[in-house]
């Protein structure tokens, strides 16, 4: 008997230190419950882009958290509730975490059925497992228990419910009711039939096993015995039910209201460390509104333009009084019917053609030149390695003498080469690098003159924060893309002077000034004034509109990512009928004002020569830099040295004799320019005087190596003697 007694005391004392290491064994598995519901302050792998107004740009479902999406209970459908308690936890609002009586059926018909049934896990067990994540074992659902009935002590069960159903997995990392509605039918939740509602709660089983987009038609079986169990319950109607039975999903992938997944990429990459906002949500300056509202003029302009052979666009607004970047389209984004669809347009550096030559002039206006400096738009070759490459207006048309206004108003090429020979190469890409032209990172003998015609690529961003600058009174500021947030780490700089810059404005918003090539009337005349400038580069590759008025900068790119050519599309037959629309739209959001015109700018009347008759000349009012303003009425001229230069031939020049013409009809025409009346060319080839002419000598060509040099008499005094020139003719 006693030792009986030894036996049942030590398996007592046996199951003590096992309960007891059982207890300390659990206490050290179980984990904090206090503050286990509050997601706010989760950690962030990657932030919500949001509008100006708090409407999102951007989706990220990378987070372990649903952070954004979250319905408060009182807002949840009924139903909804309802379906989930009774498809996950019958007896939710009575256990105090773990629902024994369940627990019990499930091992009985573990038993039964030799195989795992159904694990009979409370809500509050399924939130636990969401805060916890641990193996799926025994132990860890022992533990799960304890952890639940310490969560309802903590929380009451209202706030659980709201809880599990904002955070519980769905397919392609979708988490709460929300989401799970939003990626199978695109709708809220208010908005859900009772089928569909049904379904979330099923879906929550195994998204992966009942998913709709794979096969929707697997899911009704469970479906209808949830309705069964709901209608037995009296939370659905037999109407409802048989209904419920006969209706067919209807799937529908989510879309953002607005497109801006390229303008979301550059902030990720672009936005100031301290612009993170509470590091869930970054609100940046964009206006989703307008984001939308210059997306579809975009889109209805290419479009329109579809025969043409044209398939990318990009547009870029940008309030200038503030730098925040307002509105960053790229057309056929998302479109993989669309060449170069991966590529943001905004950001690809192209040719931007004459739409550079406003950045130019200005820098003229800072070097003394006026709106009424007269220069010569007159035929211009220059020799291109061993060859000779002639200039030419897009019209193929020649004004003579004109002034600067008339030059840069009609996108004149001969006047924009004149013009950046005065102020220097090396000058203006040093200009056009405090602008942060950083595309432009060549050095100005590889540019040469050719960067007056835009033969250097920039981006349409860049270009836009280049007119921003002419735009808010010469100030270059860098653009900002995050809402209450320093730009970067770019500084402001005063790159013009207002006067000049607003020289500029007034030039490009002048309708009489841009008659010469663009007639009267022109798309570009806005009903509001607006300075206006449009570019074409080489082969109709791209083309460019760009434009501001007293608040807003708008740019707008056409042309082909793969590098083809468009059809004819110029920058004035293009975009520039989306830049006049979105203007119209931006006029309409706040009150029009005229473009600012420095006070300190002096009006004159001055005589301005006429360019078909010298000895003419008409009165024309004009504004003029302090100290630039002459000194009486009477014609505006240019610089008083004469200046003379060999056309053709240029100096190394090498030609061929033409086979299949007769050599006595194959001449070369010598051409010299910057003769005046009654001067005359002596023309020396090899030392010896062949002939005397005006600016043009017509020379049998003949084989050999020569050399040239033009002597200017004006009678028998001489004026000029040039240097020597050497041509080949083989």
């Amino acid at each position: 008997m006693k030792r009986r007694s030894k036996y049942i005391a030590a398996a007592l004392a046996l199951c003590c230190v096992f309960a007891l290491s059982l207890v300390i064994a659990t206490r050290a598995a179980m984990l904090p419950v206090a503050g286990a519901l509050r997601v706010a302050d989760a950690e962030v792998a990657a932030p919500r882009i949001t509008d100006r107004n708090g409407q999102p740009l951007t989706v990220s479902y990378q987070n372990r958290w649903n952070l954004y999406d979250s319905v408060p209970l009182y807002a949840l459908p009924q139903l909804l509730q309802k379906a989930f308690i009774t498809s996950e936890d019958r007896r939710f609002y009575e256990h105090h975490g773990v629902d024994w009586l369940a627990r019990a059926s499930a091992l009985w018909q573990d038993m039964v059925h030799f195989h795992i049934v159904r694990g009979a896990s409370t809500i509050t067990e399924q939130a636990v497992r969401l805060i916890h994540p641990r193996p799926r074992n025994l132990w860890s659902k022992w533990v799960e228990g304890f952890e639940a009935a310490a969560l309802e002590r903590q929380y009451t069960k209202p706030a659980i419910l709201e809880f599990y159903l904002n955070q519980l997995p769905y397919a392609a990392n979708r988490r709460g009711v929300a989401q799970a509605a939003r990626y199978y039918f695109n709708r809220d939740l208010s908005t859900l039939s009772p089928k569909e509602t049904l379904a979330l709660a099923v879906l929550a089983r195994a998204p992966s096993s009942y998913d709709l987009y794979r096969n929707a038609g697997r899911i009704d079986a469970a479906i209808d015995r949830l309705g069964e169990k709901l209608a037995a319950q009296g939370d659905l109607s037999r109407a409802q039910l048989t209904a419920l039975r006969a209706q067919a999903f209807r799937l529908e992938q989510p879309e953002l209201p607005v497109n801006a997944a390229h303008f979301a990429a550059w902030l990720r990459g672009h936005a100031p460390e301290n612009g993170q906002g509470d590091g869930r949500e970054i609100r940046s300056t964009l206006d989703a509104g307008l984001q939308a509202h210059v997306q579809k003029i975009l889109d209805d302009r290419l479009h329109l333009l579809r025969n043409k052979n044209i398939h990318n666009a990009a547009a870029l607004v940008v309030d200038h009084t503030t730098g925040d970047i307002l509105a960053w389209v790229v057309a056929g984004a998302g479109n993989d019917a669309v060449p170069g669809n991966k590529f943001d347009a905004v950001t690809v550096p192209r040719q931007p053609g004459s739409s550079m030559k406003p950045l130019l002039y200005a820098l003229a206006l800072e070097d003394g030149w006026t709106p009424a400096t007269i220069i010569d738009d007159a035929p211009l070759s220059e020799a291109i390695g061993s060859g000779l490459h002639r200039f030419k207006n897009y019209s193929n048309h020649f004004y003579g003498h004109i002034t600067l206004r008339e030059a840069l108003a009609n996108s004149l090429n001969i006047p924009a080469l004149l013009t950046i020979n005065h102020v220097g190469v090396a000058k203006y890409l040093a200009t056009l690098h405090r602008l942060h032209f950083d595309s432009l990172d060549r050095g100005a003998q590889v540019y040469d003159e050719g960067l007056a015609l835009g033969d250097g690529e920039v981006t349409l961003y860049e270009l836009v924060r280049g007119y921003a600058a002419l735009a808010n009174h010469g100030l270059f500021r860098p653009l900002r893309a995050v809402m209450d947030e320093d730009a970067g780490p770019l500084s402001e700089a005063q790159v013009y002077s207002p006067e000049a810059a607003s020289l500029i404005g007034n030039i490009l918003s002048d309708p009489w000034a841009r008659r010469l090539e663009f007639g009267s009337h022109s798309v570009l005349d806005f009903p509001v004034q607006t300075a206006v400038k449009t570019g074409t580069s080489t082969d109709y590759r791209d083309a460019w509109s760009v434009g501001f008025d007293a608040r807003y900068v708008v740019g707008i790119w056409m042309g082909n990512l793969d590098q083809k050519p468009t059809d004819g599309i110029t920058g004035s037959t293009g975009p520039a009928l989306a830049l006049r629309s979105i203007f119209a739209t931006l006029n309409r959001r706040s009150a029009p004002r005229p473009l600012w015109l420095s006070p300190k700018l002096v009006q004159k009347d001055v005589c301005i020569e006429d360019a078909q008759d010298a000895g003419r000349c008409y009165m024309r009012s004009e504004y003029f830099i302090p100290g630039t303003q002459p000194r009486e009425t009477a014609r505006a001229k240019g610089p008083e040295k004469q200046r003379f230069n060999i056309v053709k031939p240029t100096d190394g020049l090498q030609m061929a004799v033409d086979p299949r013409i007769p050599q006595d009809s194959q001449k070369l025409a010598f051409t010299l320019h910057g003769l005046r009346p009654g001067q005359a060319v002596d023309w020396i080839v090899n030392g010896e005087k062949i002939g005397t002419s005006g600016e043009t000598f017509m020379w049998p060509v003949t084989r050999g190596h020569y050399t040239l040099q033009a002597r200017v008499r004006a009678g028998k005094k001489l004026v000029f003697s040039s240097a020597l020139i050497s041509y080949v003719v083989k």
